[in-house]
C-alpha cells in the first residue's frame, strides 16, 4: 500500500462492509458480489499533477492487469446459477507488492 492512501484504504474498506450487511439483509432475493481489483490498467496516472505521487503510481501500473481481467471475473460472478451467491472475488497481478 502506498503511502498517504488511508482515506482511499477506508472507504474501500466500508463498500466492503455495506456489501456484506447488504448481502446479510436481502437473503435470497438479491446476491450481492465484492469485486475486489488489485492494479488494473488505467489512464489514471496521466491526471496526477504531484511528481512524487504520479511517480508511485507508475510504479504500481507497471505490474498492472488488463481491466478485461476484471470483466471476467464479473462474468462469473453473474453466470452463477440463482442459488448460488459469490461473495467476493479478489483479482490481483501475480507481480502486486501487498
Amino acid at each position: 500500500m502506498l503511502p498517504t492512501t488511508a482515506v482511499y484504504s477506508a472507504t474501500k474498506f466500508a463498500a466492503r462492509a455495506i456489501s456484506e450487511g447488504l448481502r446479510q439483509e436481502a437473503g435470497s432475493k438479491i446476491r450481492v458480489t465484492t469485486i475486489c481489483p488489485g492494479a488494473v490498467e488505467t489512464d489514471l496516472v496521466e491526471t496526477i499533477s504531484n511528481p512524487e505521487l504520479k511517480k508511485r503510481v507508475n510504479a504500481f501500473q507497471a505490474v498492472a492487469i488488463p481491466p478485461v481481467t476484471i470483466a471476467r471475473a464479473i462474468a462469473f460472478a453473474i453466470e452463477q446459477p440463482a442459488n448460488v451467491d459469490v461473495n467476493e472475488i479478489v483479482v490481483r497481478p501475480t507481480a502486486q507488492p501487498t
